[in-house]
């Protein structure tokens, strides 16, 4: 045997390990399969029960669209054009800062012709006539601004039409020049598929509205106003008559309302109807040509919270202009309510007593010309005859909110779109529409006095004890002497300033240099914007502001004269900032906004956390050297008999500017003097007489401090 050849036995035992392995491993593999196959088995029946529910669904869907709602979806899959229409959004309200309305929203109805219902040019033409006879028997006017009227039997242009003609015959609209009022109408007409109507008068009618349509944009997305705050009766018969005419809608919208109405005119402003200007600027915001946007004051800085955002409906329509499906896709919102920082109450009394007493002034200096011209005196004008104008404003000196600003001459602003008194506010020479409060800037006189010694003292220039010598007259520069009230002698600071001597302060101002003075003036407030969110004036800063400087101005500047005119408002801030130390707050009108429910709180000043926007970086000591000065003013012999008499202390200071005419009057002052809550300046145009803005100051004082109303004030007003 060979020596690898395996014994016979050996092999055969290996043969049969090999079959029972092999025999074992069949019968596993066997179970196995049928495992797998019971498995597959499990899979495709879930997969054929998921195929017959999946079908089962699209056979229920079907049977759904088919015969459930057949006809409905049948419609909906003819419709050929889907329409969105705006909604217009509630306006928000102004309210004072106890919540007292000024400016709020009131239901009216409009009536509205809306394009989606209204089918071809001869349909809409005839739901016009229809809809204009209806209004002439309700005595209900329609918006007519076509520039042309029919008389003596024919058609003619009317007075100051020029521009409204200009755009007719531009080449967006009859693209001819030169035509006859006839030949507008006519092609109008043409343009509007209204030839066929025989009646001049209907004919008109119909151009007008046609014409307004097309300037307004009339389209599907933007119905057309026809009438706008017509009466519950005439909405009654106009229901009535087109319940059949889905073209003719009357809707509700929110008119606004203005709540008492010469109470804040300047601040408050209006809301009208978009110019042309305005709707280019506006329009990406969204705005719609017969929309409406605040004119000036709160209601135009403030028209992105007030105007609100306008809701959105779709409107589906088929081939034939059938209406089959409406939905709204986006909910209006309403405006935010606008709380401001006026109290009514001694808005009240401001006005009141400040267009008394420039009555007075007037009366007064009347007298004064009539006795001056019998006597044959030398002077017989500047006595206070010309005042008609004057503004007061006082602040909170906590957070410089503003408690009242009156402007005077006053107006009626819920009387603006009244023809005729629209009329008399823009011709009448005072000019009762000018915000003097805000925008009118007068020379100071003598009040800018405690802006040069708080430059002077903080730039070491003068001390409490540095003497000044006043004989009448300061002459160091000789083509601009000075003249003082009086020939004072020797003066410190709080005398200078209790006896307001030009002497004192032209020769400090020429120490101190204009440039250094105007600097700290505008630290104080003055020459500059205050913040507030209406419209204001700048001011002028002599020297800053000035075309031409000699060095004998700043003499003239120290005193409150030269270049010098601040507003009334500035003169209150300055007067403000001197009370807080020298912080200058933001002078501001609004302290809050909320939500139209006034539910949420959209933005808040608030009134322990004052926005600082500048710091005079005048010591304590010299700042309260200031104010203790501009206390001295009130324990002068005249002053005890004037806004010295005042129960509450003061720190004040008085100016007399001249000018034109007779000279302006200024008063200023904080209170308490010890801890002040107010600050406040009363300004008279050509007053001739400076106790009586003082006398008006007691008043305003009274109304802030003892809650007094206008009825107490005629009862009891403050006399010198």
């Amino acid at each position: 045997m060979k020596k690898d050849q395996k014994p016979l036995y050996r092999m055969r035992q290996n043969t049969d390990r090999i079959l029972s392995a092999n025999s074992r491993s069949t019968s596993t593999s066997s179970g196995g399969e049928e495992k797998q196959k019971d498995a597959t088995t499990i899979r495709v029946i879930i997969c054929v029960i998921l195929l017959i529910a999946i079908f089962g669904g699209f056979a229920l869907r079907l049977f759904d669209w088919q015969i459930v709602h057949g006809d409905e979806y049948k419609e909906l899959s003819a419709a050929s054009t889907a329409h969105t229409v705006e909604s217009d959004a509630t306006r928000g309200e102004i309210l004072d800062v106890n919540g007292k309305p000024l400016a709020v929203n009131e239901t009216a109805y409009n009536i509205v012709i809306n394009k989606v219902y209204a089918g071809d040019d001869n349909d809409l033409n005839l739901i016009i006539i229809n809809l204009l006879n209806t209004l002439h028997e309700c005595d209900e006017a329609y918006i007519d601004e076509l520039p042309i009227s029919y008389m003596d039997g024919g058609f003619v242009f009317d007075e100051g039409s020029e521009g409204d003609v200009e755009y007719i015959e531009s080449p967006v609209m009859l693209d001819k020049e030169g035509l006859s009022a006839d030949e507008i109408v006519d092609g109008l007409a043409e343009r509007y598929h209204a030839k066929n109507i025989e009646d001049p008068f209907t004919k008109r009618s119909v151009v007008s509205v046609r014409y307004n349509m097309e300037k307004k944009g009339f389209s599907y997305e933007q119905v057309y106003v026809v009438a706008d705050d017509v009466s519950s009766d005439t909405v009654a018969v106009v229901s009535e008559r087109n319940q059949t005419v889905p073209a003719v809608e009357i809707r509700t919208v929110n008119e606004r309302v203005i709540q008492n109405g010469d109470l804040i005119p300047h601040i408050l402003g209006v809301v009208g109807k978009l110019d042309e200007e305005e709707y280019a600027s506006h329009k990406d915001k969204g705005y719609a040509l017969d929309d409406v946007i605040g004119k000036f004051g709160v209601e135009a800085a403030m028209e992105d919270y007030l105007r609100g955002e306008a809701g959105e409906k779709t409107i589906i329509t088929d081939a034939d202009g059938n209406i089959v499906g409406e939905e709204e896709t986006v909910e209006s919102k309403p405006g935010d309510t606008i709380y401001l920082t006026i109290n009514s109450r001694i808005q009240e009394v401001a006005a009141y007593t400040i267009g008394k007493n420039i009555r007075e002034a007037q009366r007064l200096g009347l007298e004064d010309v009539k006795k001056a011209k019998a006597a044959n005196a030398k002077q017989q004008s500047k006595l206070g005859e010309d005042c008609v104008a004057g503004a007061a404003v006082m602040l909170d000196v906590r957070d410089n909110s503003v408690i009242c600003a009156a402007s005077y001459p006053n107006y009626d602003i819920s009387r603006y779109y009244d023809p005729d008194y629209s009329e008399y506010l823009f011709s009448d020479e005072s000019v009762p529409m000018f915000n003097r409060a805000f925008e009118g800037a007068f020379a100071p006189g003598s009040t800018f006095k405690p802006c040069v010694a708080t430059a002077a003292l903080q730039e070491n220039i003068i001390t409490t004890n540095t003497t000044i010598h006043c004989n009448g007259v300061y002459d160091y520069y000789k083509d601009y002497v000075v003249h003082c009230l009086g020939n004072h002698g020797d003066q410190k600071l709080e005398s200078a300033m209790a006896h307001s001597c030009n002497c004192y302060f032209a020769e400090v101002g020429r120490r101190v240099g204009i440039t250094t003075m105007y600097m700290y003036a505008e630290k104080l407030g003055l020459g500059s914007k205050t913040g507030l969110e209406v419209y204001e004036s700048t001011g002028v800063l002599a020297g800053r502001d000035s075309t031409t400087w000699y060095e004998g101005n700043t003499v003239q500047a120290a005193i409150g004269q030269s270049d010098n005119a601040f507003t009334p408002v500035q003169l209150a801030t300055y007067a403000s900032t001197i009370a807080n130390n020298g912080v200058r707050y933001r002078t501001h009108l609004v302290r809050k906004i909320m939500d139209y429910e006034r539910d949420e709180t959209v933005l808040y000043n608030d009134p322990e956390k004052p926005e600082i926007v500048a710091q005079t970086g005048v010591s304590q000591d010299n700042i309260d050297l200031v104010k203790e000065a501009m206390n001295a003013v009130t324990k002068t012999d005249s002053m005890r008999q004037m806004a010295g008499k005042y129960p509450i202390e003061l720190g004040c200071k008085t100016g007399t500017a001249e000018n034109a005419g007779s000279d302006h009057n200024v008063f200023i002052c904080f209170a308490p003097y010890d801890d002040p809550e107010i600050a406040l300046c009363v300004l008279f145009e050509h007053g001739g007489r400076s106790y009586l803005p003082q006398q008006a100051a007691c008043d305003i004082l009274d109304a802030y401090f003892y809650d007094k109303d206008v009825d107490d004030i005629k009862k009891n007003p403050w006399k010198f």
